[in-house]
C-alpha cells in the first residue's frame, strides 16, 4: 500500500500512539537520509500485516483490532430483552414488637409513637422477556413478599409487573406486563451442556443496567445440596462468568445468544463462582405458573448419598448400612408416609437404574424425578443386599 507524506504522518502517529512506530520512523528517516523537503515527493510502501484498520460505522470490521464478536453479537440480540426488577417489600418492624414490653414503653414513650409498624425494603434484579405481550421471568427470590414490582426495559420504558406466581422450590417467578410487540429471547437447549463452553451472562448486578460479563461452563448438573442450598430442587449449570447480586432472574446465554439458565445469586460467599437454573426447568415452571398459578413437584421422599470409600465407612459408623457395592447411590434415609416407603424403598438399597437407565450419580436421580410429573410410576432397580431388585414407585406431590 502506497502512503503520500500527509498520510504517512497520520499512520506514523497512530504507529507512534498504539505500537512504538517511532522507532520506525526515525530508523527509516536515517537509513535513507531523506530531509523534510524531499519527503514531499516519497511514497512508501507498507506491508500489509502493518495497516491500521480503519473503523465502519463506529465498529472496526474484522480485518484487525477489535471487531465484532460473537459476544457483542449475542449480547445485540438478547440485550433488549433483559429487564430491570425493581421490588418494594413491606416487613414488619421487629422494634415495635420490643416496645410492647412494659419497661420499654414506659422510658422510651416519644420515641415509641414515632416508630413506624413497618419497614419499606427496596430490591433490584433482573429477568428477561418471554412473550411479546410481555410474560417475564425471574428468580423467586427477587419478588418475594410483594405482588407488584416495577419493570424497566433498555429502552428506558417503564411497566407496571404483577407477579402471577411463585415457586419457592425452583426460585422461579412468573411477572406479566401490559405491553405488546416487545422484543424476547430465544431458547437454547441446556441438556449437552459441556464444561468450557463459553457462557455470557447479561443483568443489573449491582443497580448497573445491562452489564455483561463473560466465562465458561464450570460445570453442570451441580445439585442443590453441593451448592449449599438443599431447600431447594434444582440441579445447577455452574459458570464463572461474574453473577453478582442484581444479577438474578438474568439470561446465561450460550455463544449464538440462546439462553440456556437463569442466573441466581443464591451464595454470597461464591467468589468467582456463579449458578445459573437450566432453562428446561425455569421455563416449564414458569409455564405453569402462568397457566394454574402454582407447580406441583413430583417426589421420591428419600434421602441418597454416592458411594465413594468414605461414604461406605461413615454410612456403616452412623446409620449401621453396610454396603457392599462401590458404584451406585445409596439411599440413607426413606421419609416416612413417602412414595418410596409406599413403593417398599429401605435404607442401604443401592439405586442402579430408573426406567432402565443406568444411574452413577445422585444428580441423575434428581434430574429423572424432576423431569416426570406427579402420579408417574417410575421403575427403579436397586442392589439390596447383594440381589437385583425393581421396585416400582409412583411419584408424589411435593409438600410444601
Amino acid at each position: 500500500m502506497k502512503l503520500s507524506l500527509k498520510q504517512l504522518a497520520v499512520y506514523l502517529g497512530l504507529v507512534v500512539i498504539g505500537s512504538g512506530g517511532g522507532v520506525f520512523a526515525s530508523r527509516y528517516f536515517w537509513t535513507h537520509n531523506l530531509s523534510f523537503q524531499q519527503l514531499k515527493n516519497v511514497a512508501v510502501t507498507l506491508p500489509a500485516e502493518s495497516v491500521v484498520p480503519q473503523p465502519v460505522n463506529g465498529i472496526l470490521n474484522s480485518s484487525g483490532g477489535d471487531n465484532v464478536n460473537f459476544i457483542a453479537t449475542a449480547v445485540s440480540k438478547v440485550g433488549p430483552a433483559v429487564v430491570r426488577i425493581n421490588a418494594i417489600r413491606k416487613i414488619s418492624n421487629p422494634m415495635t414488637e420490643a416496645f410492647k414490653n412494659p419497661l420499654f414503653r414506659h422510658f422510651f414513650k416519644e420515641d415509641e409513637r414515632l416508630m413506624p409498624s413497618e419497614k419499606i425494603e427496596r430490591g433490584t434484579g433482573s429477568g428477561f422477556i418471554l412473550t411479546e405481550d410481555g410474560k417475564l421471568l425471574t428468580n423467586a427470590h427477587v419478588v418475594a413478599d410483594t405482588d407488584t414490582v416495577q419493570v424497566t426495559l433498555k429502552d428506558g420504558r417503564t411497566f407496571e409487573g404483577k407477579v402471577v406466581g411463585v415457586d419457592t422450590v425452583t426460585d422461579i417467578a412468573a411477572v406479566k406486563i401490559s405491553a405488546n410487540k416487545l422484543p424476547i429471547v430465544k431458547l437454547g437447549n441446556s441438556q449437552n451442556l459441556i464444561p468450557g463452553q463459553w457462557a455470557i451472562a447479561i443483568g443489573n448486578p449491582l443497580g448497573l443496567d445491562n452489564t455483561v460479563t463473560i466465562g465458561i461452563i464450570s460445570a453442570t448438573d451441580r445439585t442443590s445440596a453441593q451448592v449449599g442450598v438443599p431447600d431447594k430442587r434444582v440441579s445447577f449449570i455452574q459458570t464463572d462468568a461474574a453473577i453478582n447480586p442484581g444479577n438474578s432472574g438474568g439470561p446465561l446465554l450460550n455463544a449464538q445468544g440462546q439462553v440456556i439458565g437463569v442466573n441466581t445469586a443464591i451464595r454470597a460467599d461464591a467468589q468467582g463462582l456463579g449458578f445459573a437454573i437450566p432453562i428446561e426447568t425455569a421455563f416449564r415452571v414458569a409455564n405453569e405458573l402462568f397457566t394454574k398459578g402454582e407447580v406441583a413437584h413430583p417426589f421420591l421422599g428419600i434421602e441418597m448419598i454416592d458411594i465413594s470409600t468414605t461414604t461406605k465407612q461413615r454410612l456403616k459408623e452412623e446409620d449401621q448400612l453396610n454396603i457392599q457395592p462401590d458404584v451406585g447411590i445409596v439411599i440413607r434415609k426413606v421419609m416416612e408416609k413417602s412414595p418410596a416407603q409406599t413403593g417398599g424403598l429401605l435404607p442401604g438399597d443401592v439405586i442402579q437404574k430408573i426406567n432402565g437407565k443406568q444411574i452413577k450419580i445422585s444428580a441423575q436421580v434428581q434430574k429423572i424425578v424432576e423431569s416426570s410429573t406427579v402420579g408417574d410410576i417410575l421403575a427403579i432397580e436397586v442392589n439390596r443386599n447383594g440381589k437385583t431388585q425393581i421396585f416400582k414407585v409412583r411419584a408424589g406431590n411435593y409438600p410444601q
